[in-house]
């Protein structure tokens, strides 16, 4: 099996016990770089994926919640080398990884080599947001050799024929952005986020999974009626800023 099929694998495996998969978002490193593997372990153990944020200097994507997150962890030497070092020291987490970075840190780390760090310490895709389509090829192309690959966004604002191209070119899942704007915002989901769900679906043979502004069960139980899996990130951010326990607060979002 393919690294990326891991992920579609477990949120397959997810949708099979009658839930939609979760995917739970943290900022490598944050709070506290000594405590990283343990709270990468505890969210693995409530996350059928786990999406790991790689810190960058202008997270143009992201919200208040995890630039600030980004910002603590770089200002406390959190890096993609030390990243994928306390990866292979940790060994197995217990759930697919994929690595959320913007495209700088992975330019200067070398395509070759990321691709090959990747796939010793158990990233199995990465999403790269201020990447476009036309200009992944060479990344996509190391990493696909590899068996890795990149996750491809998607938004309600994305042609239809273009949605099917970004669907065909994603590995793992397909990201179904379900606002357009920065995440973390809590303004609640769209009213129409059935219909473009039922469409990104309909248009990929991978699952799809939507983020941006989930941040309850109640969100997540709305985008698992027409979606494979949830994307949760600020809520979760915020929950390690207060120094709290991640397990119960991703329990809530299964009811468990």
């Amino acid at each position: 099996m393919q690294a990326h099929e891991r992920v579609s694998q477990a949120i397959t495996a997810a949708n099979e016990q009658g839930r939609p998969a979760l995917v739970p978002f943290m900022t490598a490193g944050y709070p506290e770089p000594a405590d990283f593997i343990d709270t990468l372990r505890a969210v693995a153990t409530e996350g059928d994926v786990v999406e790991l944020g790689i810190p960058f200097s202008d997270p143009m994507a992201d919200g208040m919640t995890i630039q600030r997150s980004s910002f603590e962890a770089l200002q406390k030497g959190v890096s993609l080398s030390w990243i994928f070092d306390q990866l292979e020291a940790a060994g197995d987490i217990g759930a697919p990884l994929v690595m959320m970075s913007y495209l700088n840190p992975l330019l200067a780390f070398g395509y070759e080599a990321l691709a090959d760090r990747a796939l010793a310490t158990g990233v199995c895709a990465f999403i790269v947001p201020d990447l476009p389509f036309e200009e992944s090829e060479e990344i996509r192309t190391a990493l696909e050799a590899k068996g890795l690959g990149v996750i491809q966004l998607v938004t309600p604002a994305t042609p239809d024929q273009r949605l099917r191209t970004l669907a065909d070119a994603s590995r793992g899942f397909v990201y179904a952005v379900t606002i357009t704007g920065i995440t973390g915002g809590d303004t609640g989901l769209p009213a129409d986020l059935a219909d473009y769900l039922d469409k990104v679906s309909s248009m990929s043979d991978l699952p799809v999974c939507a983020g941006f502004g989930i941040r309850g069960a109640h969100d997540v139980a709305n985008v698992g009626k027409h979606a494979a899996g949830a994307i949760v990130g600020s809520a979760l951010v915020e929950v390690l800023e207060r120094r709290e326990d991640p397990i119960p607060f991703l329990r809530s979002l299964l009811d468990k």
